[in-house]
């Protein structure tokens, strides 16, 4: 943590409700304004992470994201508004927040976390906070933190669900303890490919901001070897305590995180343009390969067969024609062509380049 000065008159009247506290006080808070905190994204978890670590008064903060603000964000990530869309998350994120704090340092990264920069990067910082939606910066995190001996706060949501654990703790457990190997390529699809509930994001983004605040000040019970599961719509919650897999060992980088993960592997395969496709339709056979609630929120026809039940329903497929595969992003119509290919489907197969959204 950074040399720092005595809290000033200006920041007492900010951290008044800190101060006041038992197990935080003077004592805390000057804690919390030495920490150097890094978080990984500014999108869904990133956002409540960022916008409470700047209430608390956190003296250096992080943020590191190369994307920039879609429309589809605004449901979830609150920092942004409408007139964003199109700007980079980390430095409007950061200017929006220091209009809450003007205590707080901001070290702004326009660019996505690599094997070439993370571990130079964390060492930089005390704590890492993890606010990624994909399997292999996940991993990459984790190793990082690992060379870089900095503690890990994670948090991950899905649909309705969300997780949050403190790992590589003074040596504890790791995010490889818990889930050793990636979960093969396609079968968990991300947000953009299922949904989230938007407030999730903010409850499973505040239990991270949480458990920062008491790995700095040392209060509490930290989720270290534990992991939180939360469900929004029961609002039932359980913490399973896991242990630390002396058998891993960490030495260095994956070569490539994207390979570990398996995404590397998948096929080429021919894609067919939106534009095209709308021109010469009759020529071809559609397959919708979304869940239920995709299709029926939202579709263009054509046969509707899950990825996750096409291998027991291929019978189902005509093959008089060529046939078309779509999906939101086109990761499961990829994988549905790769197991169409693996039954010897007879007529030439295609993705639907960009998803279905091309199609409207």
């Amino acid at each position: 943590m950074q040399n720092i000065t005595p809290l000033t008159v200006e920041e007492k009247k900010q951290y008044h409700r800190h101060l006041i506290l038992d197990q935080i006080g003077s004592k805390g808070q000057l804690k919390i304004k030495k920490a150097k905190v890094l978080v990984i994204g500014a999108g869904g978890l990133g956002c409540p992470v960022l916008q409470y670590l700047t209430a608390a008064g956190v003296g250096v903060i992080g943020v590191i994201d190369g994307d920039k603000v879609d429309q589809s964000n605004l449901q979830r990530q609150i920092l942004y508004t409408i007139e964003d869309v199109g700007s980079f998350k980390a430095a409007t994120a950061a200017e929006r927040l220091s209009k809450l704090n003007p205590f707080v340092k901001f070290e702004v990264f326009n660019l996505f976390l690599d094997k070439e920069n993370a571990v130079e990067l964390f060492q930089q910082f005390d704590i890492i906070v993890d606010g990624t939606d994909n399997f292999p910066t996940r991993y990459l995190v984790n190793d990082a933190c690992v060379l870089a001996n900095k503690p890990l706060v994670f948090g991950s949501i899905f649909k309705f669900q969300g997780q949050v654990s403190v790992f590589n703790y003074n040596g504890s457990a790791t995010y490889r303890c818990l889930f050793p190997t990636p979960p093969t390529q396609g079968s968990v699809p991300n947000c953009s490919d299922v949904g989230v509930l938007g407030v999730l994001a903010g409850i499973i983004g505040s239990f991270q901001a949480n458990e920062v605040v008491k790995l700095i000040t040392g209060i509490g019970d930290s989720l270290v070897n534990k992991l939180l599961y939360f469900d929004a719509l029961s609002l039932q919650q359980q913490i399973l305590n896991f242990s630390k897999n002396t058998s891993i060992s960490i030495l260095k980088l994956e070569d490539d995180y994207a390979f570990f993960c398996g995404e590397t592997n998948i096929i080429k395969v021919n894609q067919i343009e939106g534009n095209y496709y709308l021109e010469h339709k009759e020529e071809y056979l559609l397959l919708d390969v979304r869940t239920y609630n995709e299709f029926e929120n939202e579709n263009v026809g054509g046969i509707h067969i899950p990825l996750d039940e096409l291998e027991d329903r291929m019978g189902e497929i005509p093959n008089h024609k060529e046939l078309v595969v779509l999906c939101a992003t086109e990761k499961r119509s990829i994988k549905a062509i790769e197991l169409l290919l693996e039954y010897n489907y007879p007529r030439t197969l295609m993705s639907l380049k960009g998803g279905i959204a091309v199609l409207f």
